[in-house]
């Protein structure tokens, strides 16, 4: 945790970055080069499916909204009468062959994430190989595909490139990784379809979005109270997400006094690490209670959230939907 908090400092205060990452940064921006020129010649293939291919993702590191803005859209196309599917890689599962979430997947198998976004009732496939899980989706019915944190998985062709970034943090000091916290360099973000500001203040031609979290749920029952009711009470506040310090302060904007647990993104949580013997409520994210039902105690609670966004992006979203030839 040393060198990801000394790495941070650089990339979003003002600390010098190490010596050796600059080095680093420059082998892999030839990499992302090289990666993106044999595509654009034909020597690495793209899978054109047979249905639109919307793409979800960031072009940097970290957590800035991704999932909430794919149950979004996903919703948004089901009232314009498509069927979509989800696609993902399955991060922190142990899942590599492609496979079709059955009704109780087990995060430990296909990932938090995906899990998540079948919760909500959408169909979600899973895979190393995209394209092979793509298909999996078209091949239960699905006419449209929504491939989350995709971005960079050029193997699988797309109609439709949405990016997302962290409102307050922003593309930090705007270098490739390691010396900065780029995933693709900053022509990228200008060259994608639409362009979603997770919080803070949007610059010109991105949508706003907000993340609202109003109700707190219980990991054991049907029990559910406004956030509201923690107001002015400490609890252990956990969270393993790209950037937990969001899930923190929006629990003190609710007046809630947080004792902060941050986990490394999509950590495997045991019961013992949850244990903090003293009675107090915990709550946690959505993505996180999926993988804590199966110990979970009468005193946790997990607090979804609802990306909120401006008609107009679905509006346009919708506009480009129907320019496409493929339905």
């Amino acid at each position: 945790m040393a060198l990801v908090d000394t790495l941070e400092a650089a990339w979003y205060g003002d600390a010098r970055a190490p010596w050796w990452t600059r080095p680093l940064a420059a082998l892999y921006s030839t990499v992302i080069h090289l990666r993106r020129a044999l595509y654009h010649l034909g020597w690495l293939r793209r899978v054109q499916l047979d249905a639109p291919v919307i793409v979800i993702g960031n072009i940097s590191v970290g957590g800035t909204g991704k999932t909430p803005l794919t149950i979004a859209v996903v919703e948004a196309l089901r009232t314009q009468g498509y069927r979509p599917g989800v696609v993902s890689r399955g991060y922190g599962g142990s899942q590599r062959e492609p496979m079709l979430l059955g009704d109780k997947p087990d995060p430990a198998q296909v990932g938090d994430e995906p899990c998540l976004i079948h919760a909500s009732g959408v169909p979600v496939a899973v895979g190393r190989d995209r394209p092979a899980a793509a298909q999996l989706l078209l091949d239960a019915g699905c006419n449209v595909l929504v491939a989350d944190d995709g971005l960079q998985h050029y193997a699988l062709a797309r109609d439709v490139e949405i990016g997302v970034v962290d409102g307050t943090r922003r593309f930090g000091n705007e270098r490739l990784l390691p010396a900065g916290p780029l995933r693709e360099p900053m022509q990228r973000w200008e060259r994608l379809n639409f362009r979603v500001c997770n919080g803070g203040t949007p610059v010109a031609d991105e949508y706003p979005m907000r993340l609202r979290g109003q109700v707190a749920m219980s990991l054991t029952d049907a029990r559910k109270q406004p956030l509201r009711d923690f107001g002015g009470q400490r609890v252990h506040a956990v969270a393993a997400i790209g950037h937990p310090e969001r899930f923190f302060d929006s629990l003190r904007a609710a007046g809630i006094e947080v004792i902060a647990h941050a986990f490394a993104d999509h950590h495997a949580f045991a019961a013992a690490e949850l244990d903090f013997a003293d009675g107090l409520p915990v709550l946690m994210t959505d993505k996180d209670a999926v993988k804590c039902r199966a110990f979970a105690q009468p005193h946790w609670w997990r607090v979804p959230v609802r990306a909120e966004l401006p008609a107009a992006f679905f509006k346009a979203l919708a506009a480009r939907m129907s320019r496409l030839s493929r339905h």
